[in-house]
């Protein structure tokens, strides 16, 4: 006899999602909607499952919150597209796949990731044989390449073309909301959006079959019948503070989210597969963490000097966004640190231009395929401006005044900049590891500071789903009917996002949209 495999379905503390609200009295449900499919949530992965089921005949409707388009990407992360091969640029799959279990602690769900990265490049080709030839796209250049952590270059930027305007936005997510919203509403199927879906409904024999939602313009409900499956797409838990305190308790740490619009992810996907049935990951659900993006935050951070608030150094300044930013964390404060770096600052970046990377730390200008390093390229400018308003960042003629200006005490960070300038001249950083090539000297005046901190960005983990995005009860069987894809999936990351391929979490989204589909179609034969 084979026993049953059993996940918990929360922590069971009594969070107050736990309780299902009751059901919508029948006599408020005005109307009764019937498609083949029924989607709840239109960004990137309700879109592009829309798009793909409508394309193979599957008559479908979108639920959405939101009263306009609105697709939050700005970069899609493949392993391997037409516009890799173009460029010449191919990914060592079996390398990836060590790198991604071991970033993610062996937490990830390997048959999941295995999906991504056989069938990305063939998704994003998907999506752009839907623009057609107004649509082009080109690969970032700005990953991380060295060798402390491994970054890849299959990061895709997706633009409209010049003299095409096919479409009403040139570039990044809405536009490829865009492309496939086109797909959808040409194909026959529709997108209705100002309503909350607030219910998924089951017939007798434990099939989810429909879903109640509310108009919320007119505060009526209506029912959408889903004759063949219902997928949630409704995106992560950021905007709910008490599943994140039940999941992912570091993502209340920072003291700034970036994720727009604010609080618009309140975990009702989750919730609704909750009451269903559905097994959700075993709490510790990654989060992805970049740096702040306000007036009072640099965005760079780059790889000089880093110190806390205290003046001290305490980390390897070589590492990605992530890492920077949970090493912030644990600092005194918690909620800042600065880059300390000289006059010469500029042309050291230069020098090392080509052998680092990576966000906070690439300038926004030299990020397409093939840009070249040049010192006026806008990134001396750019320091200089954050400079004149003063407000994360400063420059002084000595490490006392730098210091009084950014208030830390004098004599520690003068201690401080002592000693890596030892480490620096003796190319051997025994205190924390960096690599020699990135070690600089801190001597010429005038002298930096630039303050920066982590924001939060997204939460990643939802309900357990096998390949074809089937969502799985506690005892790992499929419940009938539905289906979850982007980040209302869970399995993908492990403890934080991995950031070895910029956008793969949209990579992954498109992904979802060609699986989903032949799940659905493998279950209605």
């Amino acid at each position: 006899m084979i026993s049953k495999s059993y996940s918990n379905l929360s922590p069971k503390r009594g969070w107050s999602w736990e309780t299902p609200p009751e059901k919508i009295a029948e006599e408020k449900i005005l109307e009764t909607l019937t498609a083949d499919v029924v989607i709840i949530g239109a960004g990137i992965s309700g879109l592009a499952a829309a798009a793909r089921c409508t394309q193979r005949g599957l008559n479908t409707i979108v639920l959405d919150r939101l009263s306009n388009l609105f697709v939050r990407v700005a970069q899609v992360g493949v392993l391997d597209s037409a516009v890799m091969r173009r460029c010449g640029v191919s990914i060592d799959k079996k390398k990836f796949a060590r790198d991604w279990v071991m970033v993610s602690g062996s937490r990830c769900n390997e048959e999941l990731m295995w999906v991504y990265i056989k069938r990305s490049g063939e998704a994003f080709d998907w999506m752009m044989d839907q623009g057609g030839d107004a649509v082009d796209a080109t690969l970032y250049t700005g990953y991380y390449k060295g060798e402390v952590f491994n970054e890849y270059p299959g990061t895709h930027w997706v633009f409209q073309k010049d003299g095409y305007n096919r479409y009403t936005n040139r570039k990044g997510g809405q536009l490829i909301g865009e492309i496939l919203q086109k797909t959808v509403i040409d194909g026959g199927s529709r997108i209705i959006r100002s309503v909350r879906a607030v219910e998924l409904e089951k017939n007798a024999d434990g099939r989810v079959t429909s879903v109640v939602a509310k108009n919320e313009n007119e505060g009526t409900y209506f029912r959408c019948v889903a004759k063949k499956g219902v997928i949630v797409a409704t995106g992560d838990i950021e905007g709910d503070r008490e599943m994140m305190e039940a999941f992912a308790p570091q993502a209340l740490r920072p003291t700034i989210e970036r994720y727009f619009p604010k609080g618009n992810n309140t975990g009702d996907g989750h919730k609704m597969l909750y009451w269903a049935g559905a097994a959700l990951e075993s709490p510790g659900w990654a989060i992805a963490l970049h740096g702040r993006r306000d007036e009072y935050a640099s965005y760079y951070s780059f790889y000089f000097l880093f110190v806390n608030s205290r003046g001290k150094r305490f980390m390897n300044e070589d590492t990605w966004t992530n890492g920077k930013s949970m090493a912030v964390l644990s600092q005194p404060g918690g909620d800042f640190a600065f880059t300390i770096m000289d006059g010469k600052w500029l042309d050291e970046f230069g020098e090392r231009f080509e052998i680092t990377g990576g966000q906070a730390v690439m300038p926004l200008n030299l990020t397409y395929f093939g840009d070249k390093w040049t010192k006026d390229c806008g990134l001396g400018e750019e320091i200089e401006q954050y400079v004149e308003k003063g407000k994360c960042a400063w420059k002084a003629d000595t490490i006392e005044e730098l210091a009084e200006k950014i208030g830390v005490p004098a004599d520690t960070l003068t201690k401080t900049v002592a000693r890596y300038n030892e480490l620096a001249e003796r190319g051997d950083d025994e205190d924390f590891g960096k690599r020699a090539e990135l070690l600089t000297t801190i001597v010429q005046p005038p002298f930096y500071a630039l303050k920066w901190g982590p924001a939060l960005l997204d939460v990643f983990g939802g309900a357990l789903v096998d390949t074809n995005m089937r969502v799985l009860d506690p005892y790992h069987e499929p419940i009938p009917g539905l289906y979850a894809v982007g980040n209302a999936a869970g399995g993908f990351c492990g403890i934080d996002y991995p950031l070895l391929l910029n956008g793969n979490s949209s990579g992954r989204a498109l992904t979802c949209a060609l699986t989903v589909t032949e799940g659905i179609e493998a279950d209605n034969r």
